[in-house]
């Protein structure tokens, strides 16, 4: 087991950790209650912006409600967390053009070899009932990791994807064409502007997941900016109402499908 930096803070007790990978040594926070335990486990995979104080937020509100959180740094074979020395603003070139460039350093990797790891460190620690399933959720970039992630073990309970991209492509490995796989319920929460750029994305999710009998719910939620879940972003974009309205609706998915 990993040496925790124990950071406890009320309810809540806050770790960074360093776990091994098929590939290497990932950093990550891991979050739970401070009380007796144990907690449903849940991954949390961060959008392109990485592992940073808005996702620790996030960890940590949400071992305040009973689980175990682990949040990766998805980008540990490149850089440690945090993985920009300063604010980015993806609307800006030069900073657009540095971010893809660190999300071009993932692949299919990320999501099947370092998330089975990550399930599996999840399932090795004492806060997490292993009784229980566990939840996968993930934000832009981390929504067809989720789907991934949640295609590989029938450990996955609920999977949660939060304005994602990229969760129907062309190509053959889109994650949509995973739908046989996955014994999860999925939640897809769209934001309307990536709607707008492609309407039919969701029709042939909700088509795929239908016929493998998948239970899901996929809402477009209106007026609703891509990365309106994330604090940390513009004030244009982060959008308070609509967040709170996703959190509930994560919750909800969480208390009813990680038995």
């Amino acid at each position: 087991m990993d040496d925790y930096s124990n950071r406890a803070a009320g309810a809540v007790a806050e770790h960074d950790v360093e776990l091994k990978t098929p590939t290497g040594t990932a950093d990550a926070a891991f979050f739970h209650p401070s009380g007796n335990g144990p907690w449903p486990g849940v991954l949390l995979w961060p959008d392109a912006f990485g592992l940073r104080p808005a996702m620790r937020d996030m960890g940590r509100r949400l071992a305040a409600e009973g689980y175990a959180v682990l949040v990766p740094n998805p980008f540990y074979r490149t850089r440690k967390a945090p993985v920009f020395s300063r604010p980015m603003d993806f609307t800006v070139p030069a900073d657009r053009e540095e971010i893809m460039k660190l999300v071009g350093t993932l692949n299919q990797d990320t999501a099947f070899t370092d998330g089975g790891a990550f399930l599996a460190w999840l399932d090795q620690q004492p806060q997490v009932n292993k009784r229980a399933k566990i939840g996968v959720q993930g934000y832009c970039m981390g929504g067809p990791l989720t789907i991934r992630t949640a295609s590989l073990s029938e450990r996955v309970g609920a999977g949660a994807s939060f304005h994602g991209g990229g969760l129907v492509t062309q190509a053959p490995d889109s994650p949509h064409l995973l739908a046989p796989k996955l014994k999860a319920e999925m939640l897809i929460a769209v934001a309307a502007n990536d709607d707008e750029r492609d309407p039919q994305a969701k029709v042939k999710l909700k088509e795929a997941f239908d016929a493998a009998k998948v239970k899901n719910k996929i809402e477009v939620y209106n007026g609703a900016q891509h990365g309106w879940c994330v604090k940390d972003m513009a004030s244009s974009i982060y959008n308070e109402a609509a967040a709170e309205k996703a959190w509930a609706e994560l919750l909800a998915l969480y208390k009813r499908a990680l038995l």
